[in-house]
C-alpha cells in the first residue's frame, strides 16, 4: 500500500456505511473509533456516502458526531447542515434544518416502473415497500427501529432478488430501457435514477472548494461493494474495504488503489492509519 503523504488539510474523505465503516453483522463502528476520532481532531470532513435513508443516515450521523454533509440512497440527494458551509451551496432548497441538492427522482416514479416489470418477474423479487417491518428486520438484520428508518425510501426502491441471475440479467435490461440505472448493493438490487455515489462525491468535493476557497481539495473514497465503484472511481484516492460477504469491487483504474487486510470497521481503520500517518501524532 505504497503512496503519496497527503495534506491532511486539503483532503475530504468519503465513506459508505455497511460492510465499510459499520460491521456487516452488527452495524457497530467501533473497531473504527480511533481513526474517526483522529480525523475529527485534524478538522477533517467525513462525509458518509450510503445507499441507506435520510432517516437512518440522520441517526447515525449524530452517533459519529458530525456536523458534515451526508450524500443518501445511491447519490440520489446530499443533505448538508447548516453548520457545513458559511454561503447556501449551489442548486441547494432549504429542507427539515438542512440545505439539500437533489439528483433523482421521488420512490413513486420508480414504484410506478418496478410495479411494470413485475407482470414479468413478479415471482422473482420482493420489493422492499411490499416487505413488512418484521420482513425487512428479517432480510435485514436491523432492530425494529432501525428497519422502521430504513423503510423511509424517498428516491429510489431496494429489491430483494430471489430468481435465478439469468432473469436478474433481463429484469436490469428492462428496466434500462424504461429509465431506470439499476445498481446492485451488498444486500439489494437498488431501482433508482441516472445518479450514483461518484456524481455526488464530485459535486460535492467541487462545493468544498468553492466554500473554502484553497484550490483543489483531495478525496478519498471507502466502500466495499458494486454500488461503491463510481464513488471509488471518481475519488483521487480509492479504497476498497474487505467484506465477509462479497468480493472486493472491480476497478477500471489501477492506480491510487489500496484494498484492506482486514474487513468492515477494522479494514477502514486500518486504511485510514495507513493513508494519514500525520494523524499518528494527534
Amino acid at each position: 500500500m505504497s503512496l503519496p503523504i497527503i495534506d491532511p488539510s486539503k483532503v475530504i474523505v468519503y465513506s459508505d456505511l455497511d460492510g465499510t465503516l459499520l460491521d456487516h453483522h452488527n452495524y457497530s463502528f467501533a473497531d473504527a473509533s480511533p481513526s474517526l476520532n483522529k480525523l475529527h481532531a485534524a478538522n477533517i470532513p467525513l462525509v458518509l456516502n450510503t445507499s441507506k435513508t435520510y432517516a437512518e443516515v440522520k441517526v447515525i450521523h449524530q452517533d459519529l458526531g458530525l456536523n458534515t454533509p451526508f450524500i443518501v440512497e445511491n447519490g440520489a440527494a446530499i443533505f448538508m447542515p447548516k453548520a457545513a458551509f458559511t454561503r447556501k451551496p449551489k442548486d441547494s432548497v432549504w429542507q427539515d434544518s438542512y440545505w439539500v441538492k437533489t439528483f433523482a427522482s421521488k420512490r413513486s416514479h420508480w414504484l410506478g416502473l418496478i410495479n411494470k416489470l413485475s407482470v414479468e418477474f413478479g415471482n422473482d423479487f420482493e420489493a422492499f415497500s411490499d416487505m413488512s417491518l418484521r420482513r425487512i428486520m428479517e432480510v435485514t438484520g436491523l432492530s425494529e427501529k432501525n428497519a422502521e428508518l430504513a423503510s423511509q425510501r424517498m428516491y429510489g426502491e431496494p429489491l430483494l432478488w430471489t430468481g435465478s441471475a439469468e432473469a436478474q440479467q433481463q429484469f436490469i435490461e428492462k428496466a434500462k430501457k424504461l429509465g431506470a440505472s439499476p445498481l446492485l448493493g451488498g444486500r439489494f438490487l437498488h431501482i433508482c435514477g441516472d445518479t450514483n455515489k461518484g456524481k455526488a462525491l464530485t459535486w460535492l468535493n467541487k462545493e468544498y472548494e468553492r466554500q473554502w476557497q484553497v484550490g483543489a481539495l483531495k478525496s478519498i473514497s471507502l466502500g466495499d461493494g458494486n454500488n461503491d465503484i463510481a464513488m471509488l472511481e471518481a475519488a483521487d484516492i480509492a479504497v476498497r474495504i474487505l467484506s465477509p460477504v462479497n468480493p472486493p469491487p472491480t476497478l477500471t483504474r489501477t492506480e491510487g488503489v489500496i484494498t484492506s487486510t482486514l474487513q468492515g470497521p477494522q479494514g477502514w481503520h486500518e486504511c485510514i492509519e495507513h493513508l494519514l500517518p500525520e494523524l499518528n501524532s494527534i
